[in-house]
């Protein structure tokens, strides 16, 4: 191979190689099986669900996404459009802690009776309160209809759906020794500020009072002299 080919392949695998480091992944996904035991109002129910949890970066937060891909639980009486509600948290883990609120939309279509209750797409929003790698792992699922309300819990500790590597947002001022930079001269001392209240207005009053004083004297002292010529 001539030292001109052999120079383009090394040039070529070099570029290859910072294009792959570019594109690389900043978030790990897996769809995890979460077994729920669910509370509701006719006696407790379980089942499995796949959890698939993705989030998108918007400026210095994310728009969090979990998504079941089959239902985890059922009711005796068939609940029309728009009467289902679901809700869950997702816990944070890592160099973060807490949890995101995520809700979806009212069921469009009717759910039969005794049938899994298919539960849309929950989203919320995300803002990092710490900096490194941040796992997201299904929660409490929440599910209100016809006046009553389900909740399911993970029985099965399931592994995180999500790991992301991410920023705290924000960062906000600081102060020192309890002082903040205005209110101050160049030299160090605090500014001299305008004073206003009575004490004040007892002191401009005296200094009034001392000028009065001083053209009075000031008249005598013409006025006798003046007498003095005449």
């Amino acid at each position: 191979m001539s030292y001109r080919k052999r120079t383009a392949l090394a040039l070529a695998t070099a570029v290859a190689g910072s294009v792959v480091l570019i594109t690389a992944p900043a978030a790990q996904a897996s769809v995890v099986d979460v077994n729920y035991d669910c509370k509701t109002p006719i006696g407790a129910k379980s089942a499995v669900s796949p959890i698939d949890i993705k989030a998108v970066k918007t400026g210095s937060s994310y728009q969090v996404t979990m998504t079941f891909q089959k239902g985890v639980s059922s009711s005796p009486v068939a609940l029309g459009a728009g009467a289902m509600n679901p809700s869950a948290l997702i816990d944070l883990g890592g160099a973060d802690k807490g949890t995101i609120a995520v809700k979806g939309p009212a069921n469009t279509a009717e759910i039969p009776a005794n049938s899994p209750i298919k539960i849309s797409d929950l989203s919320g929003t995300y803002v990092p309160k710490g900096s490194g790698k941040v796992t997201l792992t299904a929660g409490v699922l929440t599910i209100k209809a016809l006046g009553t309300v389900t909740t399911c819990t993970a029985s099965n500790s399931p592994r995180p759906s999500l790991e992301l590597d991410v920023t705290a947002a924000g960062g906000g001022g600081t102060t020192s020794g309890g002082s903040t930079s205005g209110g101050s001269t160049s030299g160090g001392a605090p500014a001299a500020l305008p004073k206003t209240g009575p004490l004040d207005s007892a002191v401009a009053l005296g200094t009034l009072g001392a000028t009065v004083v001083l053209v009075g004297a000031a008249g005598v002292l013409w006025l006798t002299r003046r007498g003095r010529r005449a």
